[in-house]
């Protein structure tokens, strides 16, 4: 197992800066998830500490011991991709024993370290066949397989489960970080997909346009992003935004959208120290929104439902607020397109965001 540090790394494609200033820590043993639309830069990041790249600044530590001019070959890292590299005439055994062989173990030591990783990943039956018939899944093993056989530092998985169906991905998610935590090797996983994220990972580095957002564990990431990106990035279904203004009266404090004013009195001081200027969003997860066919107090507001979609023991409801689409998934409802309702939101799990910076006030 091994300490992953990144410090102020960069890398430019001539004028493109793909990776800029990222510095983070990963801890000896932990699941740490590169989580980004695509060209975010995450991809990028795990080829340079796989070695694959070499950044333009910066330096990158395994165990205290800066790599940057150590090859592939001698970090002691094993990396997995998004697409499989079999070779067509091996058999499943010599597939996985290939990294031993180049490293000129023992027969025994191979016999031995290949069938004990196949049997932890159930593959010990396809030992003796030719890959050409097997499925995405068992290949997909394999590749694993392969890559766990050296018992390395570090982990880097580029995107694994991207070729397989969403019912063998979800069933994979769960054994693959079922057998990162049994080996307790230190892992960096790369993905646009937030829910592999947030379900596998103890920390998540969320990244855009080459820089990183957030560092945080998915529960925090989750109720406590940093900025708009952030927030809009994890959640299915997205977060709701509601442009606003910043508002006084009476002694009170609102968010006018126009369309509605939603009282804010208690949050009037931190709103009126870190915003730039009276332009904010509301932010509001559909799940802490309320949908009732009467109104429910002074904060309630009028929607028009325009789709229902039952999700068995939810019911996700698309409305508009005036100009604002809004997004509800709550218990299972008997309501109608076109029928009017009122929202409320759970005040304890409302976000509001400064429009210029997008950074988090509340």
């Amino acid at each position: 197992m091994a300490v992953v540090r990144l410090e102020n790394l960069t890398k430019r494609f001539g004028n493109v800066v793909a990776v800029n200033n990222l510095s983070l820590e990963i801890k000896d043993g932990e699941f740490v998830s590169f989580l980004g639309p695509s060209g975010c830069g995450k991809t990028t990041t795990l080829r340079m500490i796989a070695g694959v790249e070499r950044p333009t600044e910066g330096e990158i530590c395994i165990d205290d011991v800066v790599v940057n001019d150590l090859p592939s070959k001698d970090r002691d890292i094993a990396m997995v991709f998004q697409f499989y590299v079999m070779y067509p005439a091996m058999k499943v055994f010599d597939q996985i024993a290939f990294p031993l062989k180049m490293r000129g173990a023992s027969k025994d030591e191979i016999k031995k370290s290949v069938r004990e990783v196949a049997t932890i990943l159930g593959i010990d039956h396809l030992l003796n066949f030719p890959v050409g018939g097997l499925t995405m899944g068992e290949r997909q093993r394999i590749e694993l397989a392969r890559a766990m056989v050296r018992r390395p530092k570090v982990y880097l998985l580029d995107e694994p489960l991207t070729n397989l169906d969403a019912k063998l991905r979800a069933r994979m998610r769960g054994e693959l970080k079922r057998l990162i935590k049994t080996l307790g090797t230190t892992t960096i996983y790369v993905t646009h997909d937030q829910l592999e994220a947030i379900s596998m990972a103890d920390r998540i580095a969320v990244m855009t346009l080459g820089s990183l957002q957030q560092y945080d564990t998915p529960e925090n990431m989750y109720d406590h992003p940093t900025n708009l990106f952030v927030a809009g990035f994890i959640g299915t279904p997205a977060i709701n935004f509601v442009d606003c203004s910043f508002v006084e009266k009476d002694g009170r404090a609102f968010l006018d959208a126009g369309e509605f004013v939603y009282d804010i009195t208690e949050f009037r001081e931190n709103v009126a120290k870190d915003s730039t200027s009276p332009e904010l969003i509301l932010g509001i997860r559909p799940e802490h929104i309320s949908v009732n066919k009467r109104r429910a107090g002074e904060n309630s507001i009028e929607a028009q439902v325009n789709v229902v979609e039952p999700t068995g023991n939810r019911t996700i409801v698309r409305m508009s607020v005036g100009k604002h689409p809004m997004v509800a998934n709550t218990g299972v409802l008997a309501i109608s397109p076109d029928e009017k309702v009122w929202v409320n939101f759970d005040r304890t799990k409302i976000h509001i965001f400064d429009k210029k910076t997008e950074r988090t006030i509340i």
